[in-house]
């Protein structure tokens, strides 16, 4: 928004975006799926427009041939992909519990795969072609701006509607909990975000590779228990019950194979919180989440899959429910 208007100051399009969102959310989810499949289009559409326009704008003459390989810009990189698809995450579980039986998982799994990756990577092929036709040390919003030129607000609007709905939860409350809980939560993003208005990009980005750390080792738990220890069969029954039917209210293999994984991490990170003594050794490459997946996936595999305890449990409810 501050993009496409100079007179706006940052924090006043701070708090306009959250008011945006907030009446998004508060009107519901059904809301927010119509968007998404206006947006799907248009937004499309206009990234393909955008491309063509930077393309024939190209304001450097180091278009072709600017910046070099080098290791810590392409775990960067590849982070910043690793944590959007995990943000998904939750979204195969979610919509596959209402699929018809007979849908194999790979169907869903590939299905759900290729529609975030497919997307996320034009988006950040987009983004990355916008900064290369700008000049060196330009702001990242005005790059944007100078690339995209008369089509970047409406594209900004867009991508702002992708974010909305992007996270919205699957849950369907009342409509004055689903007010409460928008106001309640958008007005904290809002302080923060006008907080860190000085340096916004950076701060989020900054943030985001934080959110790796902990992420990492939850995602890698999840699949393990589901394709390794469960072979995507769960008693829903129990999943729905306060004590946790047949697996317990917590699990505490998952707990501690999750602060290992979070703990193994700490050598190699790289973030402006924290520099790790091996990552200061490697160029400033952080290895944290790579670490972490390695180590969390076979540390789970083999704590759950020893637990005569859970087995016991995991048995008496199979036993049960085939009476």
């Amino acid at each position: 928004m501050v993009t496409a208007a100079d007179s706006v100051p940052v924090p006043v399009g701070i708090v306009i975006g959250a008011l945006g969102s907030g009446i998004i959310g508060i009107i519901g989810y059904r809301f927010i799926h119509v968007l998404n499949r206006i947006g799907t289009w248009v937004l499309g559409i206009g990234i393909v427009l955008g491309f063509g326009y930077i393309l024939t704008h190209v304001q450097t003459a180091d278009f072709l041939t600017r910046g070099s390989f080098n290791i810590a810009g392409v775990l960067a990189t590849v982070s910043l992909a690793a944590l959007w698809q995990i943000a998904f995450a939750p979204y195969v579980s979610d919509y596959s519990r209402y699929l018809p039986e007979d849908v194999p998982v790979a169907a869903t799994f590939w299905t759900t795969y290729l529609g975030s990756a497919l997307g996320s990577s034009l988006s950040f092929i987009f983004g990355a072609v916008a900064v290369l036709a700008t000049p060196v040390g330009m702001d990242t919003m005005d790059a944007v701006k100078l690339a995209t030129g008369s089509i970047g607000p409406l594209m900004l609007v867009l991508s702002l509607i992708t974010l909305v709905q992007t996270f919205a939860y699957r849950w369907i409350p009342t409509a004055k909990s689903r007010a409460i809980l928008s106001v309640i939560v958008l007005a904290a993003c809002c302080f923060a975000a006008v907080g860190a208005s000085a340096d916004f990009i950076g701060h989020f980005v900054d943030m985001v590779l934080v959110l790796l750390v902990v992420l990492v080792p939850w995602t890698a738990i999840n699949l393990i228990d589901f394709y390794a220890i469960h072979k995507g069969q769960y008693d829903i029954d129990s999943i729905f019950q306060v004590d946790g039917g047949i697996y317990g209210r917590y699990n505490p293999q998952a707990l501690l194979a999750y602060a290992i994984g979070i703990a193994v991490q700490i050598p190699f990170m790289n973030t402006p919180l924290y520099v790790g003594p091996i990552s200061a050794h490697i160029n400033g490459a952080d290895l944290s989440w790579v670490v972490g997946l390695l180590v969390t996936s076979p540390l789970y595999w083999w704590l759950a899959s020893r637990d005569s305890a859970y087995k016991r449990r995991l048995a008496g409810g199979r036993l049960a429910s085939t009476a």
